[in-house]
């Protein structure tokens, strides 16, 4: 255990040294200058991730002391001592960039004969070994009390029993959610998950929400976890800036799945600058207007209301002239044709919708979206006007914590699957789990996706007591890049059956792959959301 505290703290001042070198970098005149942070992405981008990291060693130690066991004290080592490993050579090699001394790794580097031991390769095979030989929790015991143990187990078994059955047909046949599991999603509260009880929400807490979005990605990404995203944004857009009316009207329907939501915000030239959207809304006798483009709208063709960020300001006016409505437009329900709507209204406004072609995350599809003066009545829009990048952003923290679940839910499926077959998989005669570099894959596997897991509990907790919206971001940028990691090396671990379709491994490590592209895409998140965050409150406590 003393090694292992030794290691948070070592990481700690690194870090914290590392954020005081690029802050002196990026302040001018005793404020952030955006030019100078544009001239220091990379180092910017290092840092955000090392922040994550070092939120990520603290979460995985908390649990395993909690916890108490010896394969979770195992796996805490595991992951520490490959964050100070790495942590180290990044200062020792980019020292200058970073805008320290390398002498800024000594502390990491004494560290090497505890990393070293924590590492080995017998080590890393004792630890594989209590993972593969367990039924249950094999990555380790998640550490809930009774009542979200009850509700995992909920959550579990109709991830197993509804949504993993149809997961490989909808991503080979690039199918969508048929209408039954939609109605059974519905009734188990999952649309409702993020809305208070007191509008017919099912809304527990925020660990509640990360364990059913947990559970059902394990089963598809893009037909179990995923329906909760937008339910997640739309609703608590409403939540905060919505009118009493609106949120009786709204959220009641929402939480039953009577009213299914697409969130329109990105655009063709206005991706993560959700403030360069260009998409109009001009005012008319009873409403709005809407013209223009927007994509990756996902759900767009089965939903029936868009949550839709649009401008009403001036072209130069940038975040404070965004306006968020609620768009309407009829469900479209086919058997045949899932992949284009089209729909015009009584005043000649039109809507139309084509899917866009993606190698992953099926179920739901994602489309390019043409509004043509199209009619939003006066009562849909949320908020004031000029109010719709804060709100937008207000969803958008919960879908970051609820993506960083899905992430989880992702490495927990590869996890498993790369368990089995080097289980049953011989090679030369023996077990491939009796050889060392797969026992070393899996002790490792399992380190990160509790780290990251817990870590998205820990957020969870935060937010429920009104703040975590940064942290959310930072388990966003820690668990979304991780899940490349652990799914490539689950398929890895298949060898060459990994790359055939016979086996779903393969789906998770091409589902895992657009988690770092939406709700934020990395860079920018790391960059222009934490690092710039973390950088602006250390210059501004030191003024």
């Amino acid at each position: 255990m003393s090694g292992r505290a030794d290691a948070i703290g070592a990481i700690d001042e690194a870090v914290e040294r590392i954020g005081a070198g690029l802050a002196a970098r990026v302040n001018v005149g005793g404020r952030l200058s955006r030019e100078a942070l544009d001239q220091n992405q990379p180092a910017a981008f290092t840092f955000a991730r090392s922040l994550a990291e070092r939120e990520a060693v603290r979460g995985i130690d908390r649990w395993a002391r909690r916890v108490g066991g010896v394969l979770e004290a195992g796996l805490a080592d595991v992951y520490v001592a490959g964050v100070v490993r790495e942590l180290a050579q990044r200062i020792r090699f980019g020292a200058s960039a970073l805008g320290v001394e390398s002498t800024a790794a000594a502390d990491l580097e004494a560290l090497s004969s505890w990393v070293d031991a924590a590492l080995a390769s017998d080590r890393l095979s004792e630890l594989a070994a209590m993972v593969t030989d367990r039924g249950s929790d094999i990555g380790g015991a998640y550490g809930l009390s009774s009542d979200h143990a009850e509700y995992r187990e909920l959550f579990a078994r109709f991830a197993d029993d509804r949504v993993a059955p149809l997961a490989e047909h909808i991503h080979r046949h690039d199918g969508i959610l048929p209408e039954p599991l939609i109605a059974e999603l519905a009734e188990l509260g999952v649309f409702g998950i993020s809305i208070p009880s007191e509008f017919g929400g099912a809304f527990v807490d925020h660990l509640t929400m990360c364990i059913a979005t947990e559970e059902l990605s394990r089963a598809s990404l893009g037909a179990g976890g995923s329906v909760i995203t937008r339910p997640e944004i739309g609703s608590k857009a409403i939540l905060k800036g919505g009118t009493p009316e609106q949120k009786s009207k709204w959220l009641p329907a929402i939480a039953a799945g009577e009213r299914l939501i697409s969130v329109a915000v990105t655009e063709p030239n206005a991706g993560s600058d959700v403030a360069g959207v260009r998409v109009t809304a001009k005012p008319t006798e009873g409403g709005w207007l809407i013209n223009g483009e927007k994509t990756w709208c996902t759900f767009a063709g089965r939903a029936d209301v868009f949550v839709l960020l649009a401008r009403t300001g001036a072209p130069d006016s940038g975040a404070r002239g965004l306006t968020l409505f609620l768009v309407e437009k009829p469900a479209h329900i086919s058997e045949t044709d899932h992949h284009s709507f089209r729909h015009q209204q009584p005043g000649g406004g039109v809507v139309e919708g084509h899917a866009i072609p993606t190698i992953g995350y099926r179920g739901m599809h994602s489309f390019s979206v043409t509004f043509e003066d199209y009619f939003v009545p006066a009562e849909n829009r949320v908020g004031a006007e000029g109010q719709g990048f804060a709100l937008q952003m207000e969803g958008f923290a919960g879908g970051r914590i609820q993506t960083a679940a899905r992430a989880v839910g992702v490495m927990e499926a590869a996890f498993r699957a790369a368990c089995t077959y080097v289980r049953d998989r011989k090679v030369f005669g023996e077990p491939l789990v009796s050889y060392a570099l797969p026992k070393a894959k899996i002790a490792q596997m399992a380190a990160t996706i509790q780290a990251s897991r817990q870590l998205s509990y820990h957020v969870a907790g935060l937010m429920d007591d009104g703040g975590g919206g940064l942290e959310a971001s930072l388990v966003k940028l820690l668990a979304c890049r991780d899940a490349e990691q652990v799914t490539r090396e689950a398929m890895q671990l298949h060898g060459g059956m990994g790359y055939s379709e016979e086996y779903a491994v393969s789906r998770y490590w091409l589902d895992a792959r657009v988690l770092s592209i939406f709700e934020g895409a990395e860079e920018i998140l790391a960059v222009y959301v934490v690092a710039r965050a973390a950088l602006r409150e250390r210059i501004e406590g030191a003024a």
